[in-house]
């Protein structure tokens, strides 16, 4: 019987990088299925992420532990990931579009992650949630009760073991400290008229100074608001004919998309962060 692997790293440019993982994996009678690589040509840095098949024997601990020495030698950061899906919690506020496109990719076994919970602020999405089989928590959220709130939302992380976090339109800003102790395990969407279309309704901004493209970006969540490094984008062209509904529901759609491939390429172990930025093995 074998099980399915993955391995990511990152570490400086120098010859005999991939040569070095090639012979662990053969010494440890693993077969390369996927390889892909990445030459940082900026500022020295390389980026790797190979999957492969290996005996029913071997576990994540004993490639961890057996691939120390070529790490040390190469001053790698590595993980290796098994072939168990992440498992996902999603936050909503009340529109239900991003919630819906990643109930349907699940169900179609297209998302690469399994969720396992909707939380959100208010009550409207619990039908859509509960239908799909998912818990729904209803967590409040006040200025005077917003600590408390994200205090339970790290508390329900823990009690569903959640790998990943993922805001679909959840319109409530988090904390520095909840976004620093999700750091790298939060993936959040917003319409790409940022910095230009800031605030409320930004679909009639849009139309009001005659845009021409509408878009999506999805991003890990950090501290700094709407700034985290990009994970995917979606543009879709328009013109003059579309009114503010009809850019909202294109909008919509380039929402949903670059939220699930996101979702999908960070459950793959396809994103690396570097920095601000993120490698994609896509």
């Amino acid at each position: 019987m074998t099980e399915n692997f993955t391995l990511t790293l990152s570490c400086g440019q120098r010859p005999g990088i991939v040569r070095a993982v090639s012979a662990f994996l053969f010494d440890n009678d693993c077969d390369i299925a996927e390889h892909q690589q990445f030459d940082d040509s900026t500022d020295g840095s390389f980026f790797l992420r190979t999957s492969f098949v290996a005996g029913g024997s071997t576990d994540i601990e004993k490639l961890t532990e057996s691939f120390r020495e070529v790490a040390e030698r190469f001053s790698m950061m590595y993980t290796f990931n098994g072939c168990s899906q992440p498992r996902v919690l999603v936050m909503v506020s009340k529109m239900g579009h991003c919630l819906n496109d990643l109930i349907f990719r699940w169900r179609s076994q297209n998302l690469g992650g399994e969720l396992v919970a909707v939380v959100s602020n208010h009550e409207v999405l619990r039908p859509m949630a509960e239908a799909a089989g998912l818990p729904f928590v209803h967590v409040p959220v006040t200025p005077g009760t917003k600590a408390e709130a994200e205090q339970r939302l790290l508390d329900l992380v823990a009690e569903y073991e959640v790998d990943l976090v993922v805001l679909a339109r959840y319109m409530q800003v988090l904390s520095d400290e909840t976004c620093r102790a999700l750091h790298g395990k939060a993936i959040n969407i917003h319409h790409s008229f940022l910095p230009g279309f800031k605030g409320a309704k930004p679909y009639h901004q849009a139309f009001d100074r005659g845009v021409k493209q509408v878009g999506a970006t999805a991003h890990y969540v950090t501290p700094d608001l709407d700034e985290g490094p990009i994970i995917e984008q979606q543009v879709i062209r328009i013109d003059h004919t579309h009114d503010p509904s009809r850019l909202a529901t294109v909008g919509q759609d380039a929402e949903a998309l670059a939220l699930s491939r996101a979702v999908r390429w960070h459950c793959e172990n396809r994103v690396l962060l570097h920095g601000h930025r993120t490698v994609i093995f896509s």
